[in-house]
């Protein structure tokens, strides 16, 4: 009877201990999935082939693979499976107090508007953007956001790229996009280039009843005017790449611009143009976007893939991914700018920035962080100090400018993208050079006649009418199709006097101005500006 009553009992708590874990695991769905990776892992044995697997999962953290959203191509990630970052299920909660507040970035946001058939069918006859037929090999090592759209999207991704350097304002879609598919490519674009230091995170589209956009307008901060500003930006941001050019392995390169971009940048929510990587290099004041899009853009100067990495951090928040040594880091910049600079989020797994970020948006598709070899301090940081070296041979010049290329980018001739410093051939042009080279030809005008950005046009303007003195006087100028709706735009605004006027002025020491501008159209999509000044 006593055997009976033990049996009876054991049964019981058996029975009471399965309930309760059944219970646990129905209240704790991490706890389910944690533990079936780990029978899984224990059905599969325990060799060195799944001990690397086990390490590989480790650094991903646990979660699940996000699902895709419209104009998304989730297998351009070809293992996605095992490489691809894995989306916790919780948001991160608790931060340590020394880094709460230090977000800033500021997601992309459209202002859209419904208009009727009838209106939009006018609308190509009036708007005029960039050729959207670029042609451009573009490296997914170096610009994953492109290489994760759906193929059908990426002249869309050209065509937004193309006006934003050429500072379009209005432009008709090239090809059929959704509002939401027109989000994502333009996220895509803000997000693969740091050198768009114009292009502001917000844009307004028009659309059919149907969702179809039929216009899209981008919006731009007003830093081409300050054209003294930008040049000493461009100074800053080649002085920073050629010193970490000088020194040896990308480990080393990476960590100088961690470093120098700490030293030279602080925090501050009140910095202007802070969700650009002006703010950092020039102003030295920013929120966590700047000083991602500083770290980006000088890393892809030097040939290192780095990506712009968005998500949640206690608020909406950005950093960068690295890849070295074809292994992936997180690096959070902003949180590392402490006093004093810490390591703390310097080449860091997945897991180990589980509890504190989240990925949001596009980045949720690029590849997860598992790297765990460069995350160390140096024994002796201070040590790695660059030194300028002047180029030793026509090769290494070479190199020199084409590391400009994002710097300081040319409006009318778009990145190449190609991998590492690879030239430009030189052989027989292309369609869209030849086609160029006609518009000049009947146009009548010289390719060095051109100002092809806002920033050129105000310089000569200010040269000519320097030249010309005071009294009742005329000069003229070239700009191309492109960048009449800025030109057209300063001066409905009035920030061309501040562009190049005002100066002039206090230079000739003029009290009196007046100005008459007169437009020709040269054809071949190029505009000769008449200007019909009186100063005195």
């Amino acid at each position: 009877m006593k055997i009976c009553k033990r049996i009876f009992f054991a049964l019981a708590g058996l029975i009471t201990a399965a309930c309760l874990a059944i219970l646990i695991c129905a209240l704790n769905p991490s706890l389910t999935q944690m533990l079936a990776q780990r029978v899984q892992t224990a059905r599969q044995g325990s060799g060195p082939a799944d001990q690397s697997a086990s390490q590989a999962q480790q650094g991903r953290g646990e979660g699940v693979l996000p699902e895709p959203r419209p104009g998304i191509n989730v297998d351009w990630l070809p293992d996605r499976e095992t490489a691809g970052y894995l989306l916790p299920a919780d948001m991160p909660e608790e931060l340590p107090p020394e880094v709460r507040g230090l977000w800033g970035y500021e997601p992309v946001s459209a202002d859209t508007r419904q208009i009727a058939p009838e209106e939009a069918d006018g609308l190509s006859e009036i708007l005029t953007g960039t050729d959207t037929e670029s042609g451009l090999l573009a490296d997914e090592s170096l610009y994953p956001y492109y290489a994760m759209l759906e193929e059908e999207l990426k002249p869309l991704y050209m065509q937004i790229y193309s006006n934003a350097m050429a500072q379009v304002t209005s432009f008709v879609p090239s090809v059929s996009a959704s509002l939401e598919e027109l989000n994502t490519v333009f996220e895509a674009v803000f997000n693969d280039h740091p050198e768009l230091v114009l292009l502001e995170t917000g844009y307004s589209c028009m659309y059919l009843e149907d969702g179809t956009c039929v216009e899209v307008t981008l919006e731009y901060n007003d830093l081409a005017e300050n054209e003294p500003g930008m040049a000493d930006y461009y100074d800053r941001a080649r002085d920073l790449v050629q010193k970490a050019n000088a020194l040896g392995s990308d480990a080393e390169k990476e960590k100088y611009i961690h470093d120098a971009l700490a030293e030279m940048a602080e925090y501050d929510r009140n910095a202007p143009y802070d969700q650009v990587a002006y703010s950092a290099i020039e102003n030295g004041r920013t929120v966590c976007a700047g000083y991602a899009r500083a770290f980006q853009l000088l890393m892809t100067e030097l040939g290192i893939p780095c990506y712009y990495c968005t998500g949640y951090a206690g608020e909406a928040h950005a950093w960068n991914i690295v890849r070295l040594d074809g292994k992936y880091y997180n690096v959070d910049l902003t949180w590392d700018d402490t006093e004093p600079m810490t390591y703390d989020y310097f080449n860091k797994t997945d897991a180990e920035f589980a509890d504190t970020h989240i990925r949001t948006g596009l980045s949720v598709y690029l590849p997860a962080c598992t790297g765990t070899a460069g995350g160390e301090e140096p024994e002796d940081a201070a040590a790695v100090v660059p030194t300028e070296t002047p180029a030793q041979d026509g090769e290494e010049e070479e190199e020199a400018v084409d590391a400009q290329s994002l710097i300081n980018p040319d409006p009318q001739k778009p990145l190449s993208w190609v991998s590492g410093n690879e030239a430009e051939s030189g052989e027989e042009m292309t369609e869209e050079e030849r086609r160029h080279q006609e518009n000049l030809k009947k146009a009548g005008i010289r390719e060095e006649d051109v100002l092809d950005t806002l920033a050129e046009y105000y310089s000569d303007c200010r040269t000519q009418m320097k030249k010309v003195g005071l009294g009742d006087k005329t000069f003229s100028n070239v700009i191309p199709e492109s960048l009449w709706s800025s030109v057209e735009r300063a001066y409905s605004s009035g920030s061309y006097r501040g562009g190049y006027v005002d100066g002039v002025l206090k230079e000739l020491k003029a009290e009196n101005f007046s100005i008459q501008i007169q437009v020709q159209n040269l054809g071949g999509g190029y505009y000769r500006i008449y200007h019909n000044i009186y100063t005195e």
